[in-house]
């Protein structure tokens, strides 16, 4: 059996925001800017939710579903642009809250959005070479906005854990592609509440050509064609982006629209493509290929070939919220409450 996915959890905070809502606090035009991102609302984090909480739930849930002692974790391997802690480690706070061992690799990745995919790929390697028999790979974000500025209209929060491992996987990695540069189109320096968009290399330079670079790369490389899949997902900051890449590959639409869940969580950065993968496998047919491609500003990609073993049947039976189930299990909150909720205003006593 070769090493991939033995179970997922993912968790969307129940809080929604409408786009146009947020527009209209700026005096936007409404329809123009859902037009233009593609997202009709966001998911808000409570106000007592943060990356790590976030993190811990969607872990539990991984394990729960596919009855994962978390004794047998070997690694923790924690993706995300929005720590509570500015030096303080997430994974770290994970072996303790899932009550893990304490000889347990420990890692924070960080490259963007797409850090959690390389901590996917750290542990492969860990389980391939026998060092770890399984490993938890989580992507977690309360992802960062300024008020009115773009980014206000899809930085999101949520998260997705995957476990990994060669016993009872119900997706193998067949393939595994990336492709990175120097691309700067995104950043925030140190002290600076809100992250930058270098704009002009915001498209065409840094996420279509890694997105697509990396697609077109793994199917080269390996010998796939558009026909192999019956899934494409790709990062999505918004909801044209996605599907635009898809086109430029050939790829046709009902192949993508299942893994899209930016037009109603918005962008979940390190869970973003993850959490459109948690939503293909919760309907995915044993002998299905997915092709996955995330991307993380700075920029890069990571593309993977998944193939779906009969084992897939089993955890889609398992007692664990589906993506779509959070999707539909929502509360609408005013901009003022998504300004308190995501600490952009201080509470005085």
């Amino acid at each position: 059996m070769r090493t991939g996915i033995v179970s997922w959890g993912a968790y969307i905070p129940k809080y929604r925001i409408r786009t146009e809502d947020i527009a209209a606090t700026w005096g936007d035009d409404p329809t123009r800017i859902v037009d233009l991102y593609l997202v009709y609302e966001k998911s808000v984090e409570g106000y007592d939710e943060d990356a790590v909480t976030i993190a811990t739930e969607a872990a539990r849930r991984a394990l729960r579903r596919g009855n994962v002692d978390p004794k047998r974790i070997g690694a923790v391997y924690s993706g995300t642009e929005s720590k509570p802690y500015a030096v303080k480690p997430i994974s770290s706070i994970l072996i303790d809250a899932l009550g893990l061992t304490n000889n347990v690799f420990t890692v924070d990745m960080e490259f963007a959005c797409k850090a959690a995919s390389d901590g996917i790929v750290a542990i492969a390697g860990l389980v391939d070479s026998g060092r770890v028999e399984y490993g938890l790979a989580v992507g977690t974000d309360t992802s960062q906005g300024e008020p009115g500025e773009h980014l206000d209209y899809s930085a999101s929060s949520g998260g997705v854990a995957y476990v990994i491992g060669k016993d009872g996987v119900a997706a193998e990695f067949e393939a595994i592609y990336t492709y990175n540069s120097d691309t700067p189109d995104f950043w925030r320096r140190e002290g600076s509440p809100y992250p930058m968009h270098g704009e002009g290399f915001t498209g065409e330079p840094a996420y279509f050509r890694h997105v697509v670079g990396a697609a077109k790369g793994v199917m080269e490389k390996y010998g796939y064609k558009v026909s192999d899949f019956a899934y494409a997902i790709f990062h999505q900051p918004n909801g044209r982006f996605p599907m635009r890449a898809a086109s430029m590959l050939g790829f046709p639409p009902e192949k993508v629209k299942p893994g899209i869940v930016v037009t109603h969580i918005g962008n979940t950065y390190n869970a973003s493509a993850l959490m459109g993968l948690a939503r293909v496998l919760e309907q995915a047919k044993p002998g299905d290929k997915i092709l996955l491609v995330t991307f993380g500003s700075g920029a890069g990609s990571n593309a993977f070939v998944l193939n779906v073993t009969d084992v897939v049947l089993e955890r889609q039976r398992a007692d664990v919220p589906k993506v779509d189930d959070m999707i539909a299990d929502k509360i609408y909150i005013d901009y003022a409450t998504y300004l308190k909720n995501r600490k952009m205003v201080k509470l005085f006593e």
